[in-house]
Parts: structure tokens; C-alpha cells; sequence
């Protein structure tokens, strides 16, 4: 299990007691702190003393969420840890005792000579664990390379990643991480690209909402979600995150791309450079596509736009 951890107090032994509970499976569990400033090292510290034989603790500077877990996941290789299976956590969330055993389950059943990475659905919940709701929708459409290039559907406190996806991962690390939008992104993209994601309609996690949150899930309706999209959009703060991400993915992994993807992302890349009416008229007919119809027209958009 590989997990970041940043001022998380209030939750950090909550969720540390979850995991520790897993039934089934045998335990590795490597926390990185990022830079945390509150207890949170102190209440780690107290763990490690308790759980030394499973536990590998890494206080370090803060970078991010996403850093960190890039971090996490080279420790783990470099460290030739004998775990079939890494799994991401949250500092916050609290896992049910058969959240490992299932996600082994799934995985275990495929082939598992290529890279395999298991994601779900979540149980939404507020900070003292009430139930709110369950996210995400389970996908309708084909989890590919098609679909993962423009949308992630991989809520990372969920993901638990095989060795050969780990193996992939680490052997193509980003040079540019401020191009990669998050670890969890990333990490579907290439497993999408290269083996295969497992979606697990039935959620094994309460995924905790509050305001100390990093990154989190979405509780908003639809009216509020779409305003906050657009306020977003409106400021920049999405612009081309998706093709830079895009770009950064091709110049890792092109060498390794069969020749009708790399076609396809090279088309993708290259007629955004052109002008708005030929970009229209590539995104009507394009192969990438995001799950829900209204996100698909949206993708339509600000292609067309030049912003994605």
C-alpha cells in the first residue's frame, strides 16, 4: 500500500487502523509524508514503532499529491518489494476490511502477465463517516486508450495496480510532471493503453468529504457542478491540462504504441494547432470520447475552442 500523507490529523489513525484490518492479504504499507507541519509525523512515528515489520515511513519536503505518489511508487520498485499488488491510499478515508481482498479477487482473475490496475465506485461519505452518496457512475463505454486520453474515470484512493503495471509505470516516468494532471490520471492512461482496468460497480471505500480535503470527490448537484466548471474554465485553469497530458504521455510511451494509437494521439496533438473550423471538424469525427454524453459534448467544445 503506498500512502501520502500531508496535516492530516484528524483522520490519519482512522484510516492507518483500516488498513492495518485488511482481511486476507499480507501487508506492506509505505507512507511518504509530504512536508506535514501538524502531528501528523508524531502519529505515523507511533505506528512505525508499533508496526515496524510492515510499515516504511519517508518524511519528506512537501511537492504535492502528485509527486508524492510518483515518489511512492518508485520507492516501492526500487526497494524490489515482493508485493504482487500496490495499492493507493488517502490519509482521510476509512476502507472496509475486504477492500484488498476484493480488488486481489478481480485482478487475480485476468491476465495477469499484463499490466492490470482495479478501480470503484465510492461511498461518499461527511466527515463523521455519514452516507452521502455513491460516486463515480460505473463507465458504459470501453475503458481504452480512447477514452483515458481525455477523461479519467480512475478515483485514485480506489486504484490497486499489479507488478507489471507498477513495472510500466516506473520504466516510463514522466520527465515533465507538471504536464501529468494526477498520478491516478496517468496511471489509467497507460494501464488503458497497454493492459487492461478492472471497474468495480460496488464501492469497498468511505471516501471522506470535508473542508480540509486536497483533492476530493464531487457532492455538488448538477447546477452547482457545471458553475464551478465554468468559473474554472472561465479563469483558465483547465486549459490544454488534457493535451499537455497527452503529449507528455506520447513522448514516454510512443515507442511502445501500436501503430493505429499513435496515428490516433498524433492527430489529436496535431489538429489542435489548426484553425477552429478544422478543428471542429476533426473533434465530430475524432475516435476519443469521455463516458456521459453531456462530457462528450463538452470534450466537443473546448476542443473546438483550442482549450482542451
Amino acid at each position: 500500500m503506498l500512502l501520502s500523507t500531508y496535516n492530516g490529523e484528524l483522520y490519519i489513525c482512522e484510516q492507518l487502523e483500516s488498513l492495518l484490518a485488511q482481511d486476507g492479504v499480507s501487508l506492506s504499507l509505505y507512507i511518504r509524508d509530504d512536508g506535514s507541519t501538524d502531528s501528523t509525523q508524531a502519529m505515523i512515528e507511533d505506528y512505525v514503532q508499533r508496526y515496524p515489520e510492515i510499515i516504511k515511513y519517508y518524511p519528506a519536503d512537501n511537492i504535492g499529491a502528485k509527486g508524492s505518489f510518483f515518489e511512492l511508487m518508485e520507492l516501492a520498485y526500487v526497494n524490489k518489494d515482493d508485493s504482487d499488488y500496490f495499492a493507493f491510499c488517502d490519509q482521510d478515508d476509512v476502507w472496509d476490511k475486504q477492500k484488498l481482498l476484493r480488488a486481489v479477487t478481480l485482478l487475480s482473475e485476468e491476465n495477469g502477465t499484463v499490466p492490470l490496475m482495479y478501480c470503484s465506485t465510492t461511498q461518499m461519505v461527511d466527515a463523521e463517516l455519514l452516507p452521502l452518496s455513491i460516486w463515480p457512475n460505473s463507465p458504459s463505454k470501453p475503458l481504452t486508450v480512447y477514452n483515458a486520453l481525455v477523461e479519467n474515470i480512475a478515483v485514485g484512493c480506489t486504484t490497486v495496480l499489479n507488478k507489471e503495471a507498477l513495472r510500466l509505470l516506473i520504466s516510463h516516468l514522466p520527465k515533465k510532471q507538471d504536464h501529468v494532471i494526477m498520478h491516478d490520471w496517468w496511471s489509467c492512461l497507460c494501464i488503458s493503453t497497454f493492459g487492461k482496468v478492472v471497474f468495480d460497480e460496488k464501492p469497498f471505500i468511505k471516501y471522506r468529504q470535508h473542508s480540509r480535503n486536497v483533492l476530493g470527490g464531487n457532492t455538488d448537484g448538477w447546477i452547482v457542478k457545471w458553475k464551478k466548471r465554468f468559473r474554472r474554465f472561465s479563469k483558465g485553469q483547465n486549459h490544454y491540462i488534457i493535451s499537455n497530458q497527452a503529449r507528455e504521455f506520447y513522448s514516454c510511451y510512443k515507442h511502445l504504441l501500436e501503430l493505429s494509437d499513435k496515428n490516433a494521439i498524433q492527430n489529436f496533438l496535431n489538429s489542435i494547432e489548426r484553425s477552429g473550423v478544422q478543428r471542429l471538424l476533426y473533434i465530430l469525427r475524432s475516435p476519443f470520447y469521455r463516458q456521459s454524453s453531456m462530457d462528450n459534448l463538452i470534450l466537443k467544445i473546448i476542443y473546438t475552442l483550442g482549450k482542451v
